[in-house]
């Protein structure tokens, strides 16, 4: 999916909607880090190591300013004289969840996208604040955004890190690059064209690049299965993109776009709707990474279209996809590709009784992973991707204190994310249902 096509505005439109966060003021700043030099200790639950599975019963998070400084069983750590204490007996903490195909500017075919299509940059980009904060309090604590507009990303990103608004960590890849008549919006034509498109990207701070090197459901013309990019403008892209420490993500359906972009070392897929066994294999080999965004072709969001007022010929075109969609994850998951959650839906979107992430997330496990599997999908193997396992993915001494609070283990049945009622964003409470840290929900 993508936004509708949208006039480009005059660049200076992105500082106006930087200056409109500014209203979110004290709210933001105060959900946003603890403070430096703060104590807070979660007491008695049980800590999930994503990593292998094992848990901590009984254990004790200690966290100091934004991050984690000390977990164990609580027989061998101790709360800090003077530290919060967050009682945690009988629940189960784990960290904070990732989404990685997440569309903070939404828009799609229907009567929702159509009251959207002459939305200003300023109204657009805190419209994306208020969906950041909706995004954060369901859990999902970083995110990657996969294609936005005239650099209301960056603006919301700034906005985000100086506490201004209130939101995930973000990682974007900016404006989605296409070929003229692509998938997209940022359309540019020829190899050097292609460059210079990268290039403006990573000037304004994109971390990622995605191009769209097939089709779409969103699209009222061109195939999903086609591979409308030459040799010359992938792969000078990817090598533009490479040389500056940057990685390449692809909207991709067809198997022979997918296979072109191997050879020039592309490193992630989004949807693969038609995806191939050979095409699965490489993928394997090369450890690119698929975001299988599996919950927009499957019948759970048949109700968010409705809700949207989607029309038939994109309902046909989600209908057309689904089946295929569904067996290349099966087979994806049988063969080892690395897989990290992502939905193209809002994060925390209604999906059939749950939220979009979570869906995902059981999606997974009917599919054939394990629940420990679907997890880290969901924590670990996305900070992995996105090379910051360092700092975020686990309840982890060194880790930003991302975490989440649930009610049942989901190591052993993965619905239990339905339950998560306490999010924690580097150390400060963003979302407490129960009232376990004494502030208000």
């Amino acid at each position: 999916m993508y936004s509708l096509r949208l006039p480009r505005f005059a660049p200076l439109m992105a500082a106006v909607s930087a200056a409109a966060l500014t209203v979110f003021g004290a709210q933001a700043a105060s959900a946003q880090a603890q403070p430096d030099g703060e104590v807070t200790a979660l007491v008695g639950g049980s800590v999930i190591s994503v990593e292998d599975g094992r848990i901590i019963p009984d254990a004790v998070v200690v966290v100091e300013g934004q991050r984690i400084v000390r977990v164990g069983p609580r027989s061998e750590v101790q709360p800090p004289a003077g530290a919060r204490i967050i009682p945690t007996e009988g629940r189960w903490l784990a960290p904070g969840l990732m989404n990685m195909h997440v569309h903070f500017g939404l828009k799609l075919p229907g009567a929702a996208g159509a009251e959207l299509q002459n939305e200003t940059d300023a109204q657009q980009v805190l419209r994306m604040a208020h969906n950041a904060e909706r995004s954060l309090r369901a859990g999902v604590t970083s995110v990657r955004l996969t294609s936005e507009l005239h650099g209301n990303d960056f603006a919301l990103k700034r906005a985000i890190q100086r506490g201004e608004a209130v939101g995930p960590r973000i990682e974007t890849a900016g404006e989605l690059i296409v070929p003229t008549g692509g998938h997209g919006f940022h359309e540019v034509d020829g190899p050097y064209a292609f460059a210079r498109a990268a290039r403006e990207q990573i000037k304004q701070g994109a971390s990622w690049i995605k191009i769209a090197i097939s089709g779409g459901i969103s699209d009222t013309h061109g195939d999903i299965a086609a591979a409308p990019m030459t040799d010359e403008e992938l792969s000078v892209l990817i090598d533009v993109a490479h040389r500056n420490g940057v990685r390449v993500t692809a909207h991709n359906g067809s198997p022979q776009a997918a296979m072109q972009a191997l050879e020039y070392g592309i490193d992630a897929f989004e949807h693969g709707y038609h995806l191939t066994e050979p095409v699965l294999r490489r993928m394997a080999k090369d450890e690119a990474w698929l975001i299988p965004t599996i919950v927009v072709s499957q019948p759970g969001a048949r109700a968010f279209y409705q809700r949207i007022g989607s029309p038939d010929w994109y309902l046909a075109r989600v209908d057309s996809v689904g089946k295929d969609h569904w067996a290349v994850l099966q087979q994806a998951i049988r063969l080892g590709v690395p897989i990290a959650l992502g939905t193209d839906q809002f994060p925390f979107e209604d999906n059939e009784g749950t939220t979009a992430t979570v869906r995902e997330a059981e999606l997974y496990v009917d599919a054939g992973m394990t629940p420990l599997q679907a997890l880290q999908a969901a924590t670990i193997q996305p900070a992995r991707m996105m090379r910051r396992d360092a700092d975020i993915g686990s309840i982890t001494v060194g880790k930003y204190a991302d975490i989440v609070i649930l009610d049942g283990d989901p190591t052993k049945d993965i619905a239990a994310l339905r339950s998560l009622s306490f999010v924690m964003k580097g150390g400060a409470v963003v979302r407490d249902d129960h009232g376990l840290s004494g502030q208000a929900r």
